[in-house]
């Protein structure tokens, strides 16, 4: 019994590469391609070697950017983050002075009126004092 069943079991290990078809590859008028275990007729094909393992290609090699273009990369960077700068200075002068004649309003003239709802309104002196403080802290803290 044991003499049957190794070779057998033997065979069906080695059976499935003995039976793998053959497979062929063409591409058709239209630029498709396909893969069958018949090859068409008036065709032409090519046969796949199913022993092989399919290897994908390397992938392509990345290329260094030059140092020329990095370097001009680098200078448009440069000049965009010095015109920021330059916006925000501008923006923080704009405010500083604004800040300083509102400061000079307010300390200058105890009747100083403020729209509110659409009407003007006279400010009481608490008001006026909050808002003197508030404008100080404020140069204080933004202008030099």
């Amino acid at each position: 019994m044991r003499a049957i069943l190794i070779p057998a079991i033997a065979l069906l290990l080695a059976s499935p590469f003995g039976h793998a078809a053959q497979i062929y590859k063409w591409v058709d008028s239209q630029g498709v391609t396909h893969f069958d275990a018949q090859p068409p007729a008036g065709q032409n094909s090519t046969e796949v070697d199913t022993a092989k393992p399919v290897v994908a290609p390397p992938p392509a090699p990345v290329k260094a950017p030059d140092a020329a273009q990095g370097k001009a990369a680098q200078r448009t960077i440069n000049q965009q983050v010095q015109q920021q700068v330059v916006d925000q200075e501008e923006q923080i002068a704009k405010f500083c002075d604004t800040s300083r004649n509102n400061l000079a309003q307010l300390q200058n003239n105890p009747r100083v009126r403020q729209e509110m709802g659409g009407e003007l309104r006279k400010l009481t002196e608490e008001e006026r004092q909050a808002k003197i403080a508030l404008t100080q802290k404020q140069i204080e803290e933004n202008c030099q």
